[in-house]
């Protein structure tokens, strides 16, 4: 891993292969290890891969009260310590709102942007409170068993029965992280406002992907925001949960693989 620094913070990042640069951002509880087998898979066309571990989570330090537009300033102090121009932004679940954000905040450095199971909208009052209730859980009893809850949900139950190791790992991983560092999170993501506008006034092409089983973030809201961007690229995975990069790796590779073809086509083009 290789480092930025931001708000004196380290930021850590891992930067592969040449080509168009694909940024990938992890989600809650998770870091860019996520993207490891998913990342060789893309590697295969000519393409430059940045996966980040955004403030918190893997080895970047915590960010005592982070914003999601901050963990979004986090990733542009890494394209700035690279170098680069214009990249496609991928981002999953928590990382696809801090993508809106860096959106919003860079539009000028985007050539495409991707929601891997995520969405622009803002927590109900609903989500808050369990959100609240997870940080009051995390304080008494520690970050450890809300790991080992938290994960499995993450997949579709089918998944989770014939794939015990995976789920252990990513379990042992999760487990040490600072319970400082995902409370932040829970925190930032309270905190965030809605970019649904955003989202609608891009002009980049905008990829969707939906997972049919996910119930972090149901099919149903997935659905509510694809007719918001101009220019969108909609796939809805069958038994699909959450973490479609373990769930459907090959499919959703594709699916990666001929959007980044299809941005750098209409980059090519204006």
């Amino acid at each position: 891993m290789k480092y930025a620094t931001y708000h004196q913070k380290k930021v850590a990042y891992q930067s592969d292969g040449k080509g168009t640069p694909v940024v990938l951002l992890h989600g809650f509880c998770e870091d860019s290890t996520i993207w490891d087998e998913f990342a060789a898979g893309l590697l295969e066309e000519p393409c430059r891969i940045i996966r980040i571990d955004l403030p918190g989570f893997g080895k970047s330090e915590v960010l005592p009260g982070a914003t999601i537009e901050q963990m979004a300033e986090a990733v542009e102090a890494v394209l700035k310590t690279l170098g680069l121009g214009k990249v496609v932004l991928i981002g999953h679940s928590m990382g696809g709102y801090v993508s809106l954000a860096f959106a919003r905040r860079f539009p000028e450095a985007l050539m495409g942007i991707g929601l891997f199971h995520s969405h622009p909208y803002p927590d109900t009052e609903e989500k808050k409170e369990a959100r609240r209730r997870s940080i009051e859980f995390i304080e008494r009893q520690g970050h450890v068993l809300f790991v080992k809850q938290l994960i499995p949900a993450l997949f579709a139950s089918k998944f989770v029965r014939s794939n015990t190791f995976l789920l252990e790992k990513l379990i042992f991983r999760a487990s040490k992280y600072k319970s400082a560092g995902i409370i932040a999170a829970l925190q930032a993501m309270i905190g965030r406002q809605d970019e649904s506008g955003v989202l609608a006034a891009l002009q980049v092409p905008v990829l969707f992907i939906i997972g049919q089983e996910d119930t972090a973030v149901p099919a149903a809201q997935s659905l509510e925001q694809t007719h918001l961007p101009a220019l969108a690229s909609i796939h809805i995975l069958p038994q699909i949960g959450h973490m479609g990069m373990f769930e459907a790796k090959r499919k959703t590779e594709q699916i990666v693989r001929q959007f980044v073809a299809f941005c750098e086509d209409k980059a090519s083009n204006q």
